[in-house]
């Protein structure tokens, strides 16, 4: 699905999308997705936002969990440990129907990471990914069951979640 993306800021040949508008597109497609027995699972740190804001917004109770992948990366020697949040699964992943959230789904490798640390903590029945923005440009084949908007992003350029001290959402474009 391709959401609106709210384009009131196109100037210059950029664009600028409105993180709180595709967060309501979020918010319908999991609701769309999800069943009562659905867990919460977010890649640190914005799908760990939209995990922890959707559980409340959906009335859940207890906590959304949190996934790391630093310790999977492939390019963990690169990279090294990141100072992002640790995982944490408040539920039994063992049989659970988990809906995995990020902000930016690009090529793939954050995905795979989460999902090699998500099988150390047991084995779920289901894991299906939703996002807030796919941006094309995979890597390896993984594939969101949800995302808000579909956008193309030079190879140059990143896209990441930020948010306000209130917690409004918003995106920050650097160049890499």
């Amino acid at each position: 699905m391709t959401a609106p993306l709210s384009a009131s800021a196109a100037r210059a040949g950029s664009l600028v999308l409105d993180a709180e508008a595709l967060y309501g597109e979020l918010l319908r497609g999991v609701r769309s997705l999800r069943t009562l027995d659905t867990r919460l699972a977010g890649i640190a740190s914005g799908g760990a936002w939209l995990a922890e804001r959707l559980q409340h917004d959906l009335g859940l109770d207890g906590a959304a969990g949190v996934l790391s992948s630093a310790m999977h990366r492939d390019d963990f020697a690169q990279r090294g440990l990141s100072a992002s949040a640790q995982t944490t699964l408040p539920f039994d992943v063992n049989g659970a129907d988990i809906l995995l959230l990020d902000d930016v789904l690009y090529t793939g490798r954050t995905v795979r990471a989460v999902l090699n640390e998500l099988y150390d903590y047991g084995r779920p029945a289901r894991v299906r990914l939703a996002v807030l923005v796919d941006r094309g440009g995979r890597e390896l084949p993984v594939q969101a069951d949800f995302a808000a908007a579909r956008v193309a992003l030079p190879g140059t350029q990143s896209l990441a979640l930020a948010r306000t001290d209130a917690g409004a959402f918003h995106f920050q474009i650097c160049e890499v």
